[in-house]
């Protein structure tokens, strides 16, 4: 990914209004060299293609919720499997809209990014370990498993009593793509290089957590970059000093510890 590239993607990501579909093709970028903005452009006609492809004039959640599925789900044969987690493109828009197959969060993209721009009601939530699509008011509880092939979860107070609707934020989806995919990198020591384009993009969302800087110099040293990655950790053992004295000194040991790794 350029620096041109990442700059847009720091300032969507700072816009009033992100576009979830253009931040997640952006970071895809890093994953695939060969996608340009045409392919970019490309992605983002086969989303609205995909609207147009919804009836008119629907009303009410359930209504939407129904076509959608049956469109995304149905027709289009959009849906996970377990396969999906052993593979980088299911995190990837581009490749998910190509292959119609991807983790859940990314299928829950697509089905957000299709029933937006269609103008229906609809949101995003994030489960533990899985990621769903509401409809409607969060308080109905009218959620589907994009997943599934968007299998409903359920319907009405009694669910929604159990387990709170609350609705994920853009940059929220966008962080929690980046955290699956250093998840997905950490397992891979070979593929150290995807967690760390990973952890700086997080880097570049306007609120992320702190330690993700410590991560990203923990990981600068197991690539080698000794000196970097310790100049990183001094940095924010820096900021830690000042809520957790024993915790940047620990973190200032490691940062000579991996100076020492340059004789």
């Amino acid at each position: 990914m350029s620096a041109e590239s990442r700059a847009r993607f720091a300032e969507e990501a700072r816009s009033e209004r992100p576009d979830l579909a253009l931040l997640c093709l952006l970071l895809a970028a890093e994953a695939d060299p060969e996608l340009d903005e045409r392919t970019v452009d490309r992605a983002q006609i086969e989303l609205d293609r995909l609207a147009g492809m919804l009836p008119y004039g629907l009303r009410g959640g359930k209504a939407w919720a129904s076509a959608v599925t049956e469109l995304l789900g149905g027709r289009m044969g959009f849906h996970g499997t377990p396969a999906d987690y052993d593979r980088l493109s299911s995190s990837l828009l581009h490749e998910v809209l190509r292959r119609r197959r991807g983790l859940p969060i990314l299928l829950s993209v697509v089905w957000l990014e299709v029933a937006r721009r269609a103008g229906a009601p609809v949101y995003g939530l994030g489960l533990p370990g899985h990621f769903v699509v509401g409809f409607g008011d969060p308080d109905e509880g009218l959620v589907v498993d994009p997943f599934a092939g968007g299998a409903s979860l359920g319907a009405g107070p009694a669910e929604q009593a159990a387990e709170p609707r609350t609705p994920a934020r853009t940059l929220d989806i966008v962080l929690r793509i980046l955290n699956n995919i250093r998840a997905w990198a950490s397992a891979r020591p070979e593929h150290s290089g995807v967690a760390l384009w990973a952890l700086e993009l997080s880097l570049l969302l306007p609120s992320h957590p702190a330690s993700l800087r410590y991560e990203r110099a923990k990981l600068l040293v197991e690539r080698g970059e000794f000196a970097f990655g310790a100049a990183e950790m001094e940095s924010y053992a820096e900021v830690v000093d000042a809520i957790d004295p024993p915790a940047a000194a620990r973190i200032r040991s490691e940062a000579l510890s991996a100076r020492a790794l340059l004789n």
